[in-house]
């Protein structure tokens, strides 16, 4: 049986009945992506204005910088496809639209990737300085990488679970 309920022997559905589904999955999945990206940036936008922030050192205004538009850029992407549904409303161009907001969501990962791990080398080298923030950075980095994008990516290779 499909996650969604249906037998996997039915007959299948229609293409047109498929880009829809697929939209939606992926509208779902993003709801969770888009509030946890927003609920960085709006941190990491107040950040500058607190009494410490002047006090950083140079590198870490860098990583600083990298998570802003990391979180930034992750928004943009992930919000794309909801923006461009309405623009593409009715205009029967939903395979498209899925297929590219597919792309964008994957970009938007890879940004979130990047600001996670910024922003979270920023602060253990902040509170503890290297080695420390270096490996907590890295690891972070790699397990998002992990999670993300390589195990999925090896298990597509090896065809398990087709849906």
């Amino acid at each position: 049986m499909a996650a969604d309920g249906r037998s996997e022997d039915r007959i299948p559905e229609k293409p047109a009945e498929r880009a829809v589904r697929n939209f939606m999955e992926l509208l779902q999945g993003l709801r969770v992506a888009v509030t946890g990206v927003q609920v960085l940036f709006a941190f990491l936008l107040t950040v500058p204005f607190s009494p410490g922030f002047g006090r950083i050192a140079n590198h870490d205004r860098q990583l600083y910088y990298v998570a802003l538009i990391g979180a930034a850029v992750a928004s943009m992407f992930f919000i794309a496809p909801v923006a461009q549904h309405r623009v593409l409303f009715r205009k029967g161009m939903k395979e498209s639209l899925v297929k590219r907001s597919n792309l964008y969501a994957m970009i938007g990962m890879l940004a979130l990737m990047v600001a996670m791990t910024a922003a979270t080398l920023m602060v253990v080298d902040y509170l503890f300085k290297r080695p420390v923030s270096l490996i907590t950075g890295a690891a972070v980095g790699l397990l998002a990488g992990w999670l993300w994008f390589i195990q999925p990516l090896i298990q597509r290779s090896r065809g398990s679970d087709r849906s």
